[in-house]
């Protein structure tokens, strides 16, 4: 029996999705953020020594890290699913492609931004102005032309053949689901970017999309 280690607000929502999608047997072990810190509960160490969802157990197997846990699925429980790129082929280069692009490119200015946007709240009352006026010029000159270089690259991607990885949805985009709606969320995904908007609906429209939201529960992306 495959058992998602599932913390509340967490990028773990993708790997529920992602099982619902194959159609697998699996159990939730539920984990809830401190409210203060947000960090995960200490219970999640004795799962893996970092501590951090996602974490999968599958047997004996620990898995952690989205992509990791999705390649891990799709490979032995997905060969069929359609899901999973022809080895050899365009589509599984563009796949492995997007499916690290999200964690190695994506989320680290969205994390950045969320930084910026909180750090004046957690300095000294009287340094919070120069805090407040840093943390702006950041975000304004450093974080937001480096997302919107990225969403004009995606909404580009995205035209050739309407999924990231090719005309086909696939493991790809349930990976890259987490970034694009933290984007819509906090990182300036608008109309400017209709295609973006498209795909977002598309997803939250899959039937396996909205079992994986009642089973984990709402999440609120980027608190």
């Amino acid at each position: 029996m495959i058992t998602v280690h599932h913390l509340n607000n967490s990028r773990s929502q993708r790997v529920l999705w992602l099982l619902e999608e194959l159609g697998l047997d699996y159990q939730i072990r539920f984990y809830q953020r401190n409210p203060k810190t947000m960090l995960a509960p200490p219970e999640l160490l004795a799962v893996h020594p970092l501590g951090k969802s996602p974490v999968i157990t599958d047997g004996d197997l620990t898995v952690a890290e989205s992509g990791n846990i999705i390649e891990y699925l799709l490979e032995r429980y997905g060969a069929d699913s359609g899901l999973l790129p022809a080895a050899g082929t365009a589509e599984r280069l563009r796949y492995g492609y997007w499916l690290h692009f999200a964690e190695g490119s994506a989320m680290p200015w969205l994390l950045l931004g969320l930084i910026f946007a909180k750090m004046p709240g957690a300095v000294p009352v009287l340094i919070r102005p120069i805090a407040k006026m840093l943390a702006q010029g950041m975000r304004s000159r450093v974080v937001a032309p480096q997302q919107e270089r990225q969403l004009k690259f995606m909404e580009a991607e995205l035209g050739k053949d309407g999924w990231f990885a090719g005309a086909r949805f696939t493991g790809a985009d349930i990976q890259m689901s987490f970034p694009v709606e933290g984007l819509r969320a906090r990182g300036g995904l608008d109309a400017r970017y209709p295609r973006l908007l498209r795909y977002l609906e598309a997803i939250h429209a899959r039937p396996a999309y909205q079992r994986a939201l009642e089973k984990g529960g709402p999440y609120e992306l980027l608190r």
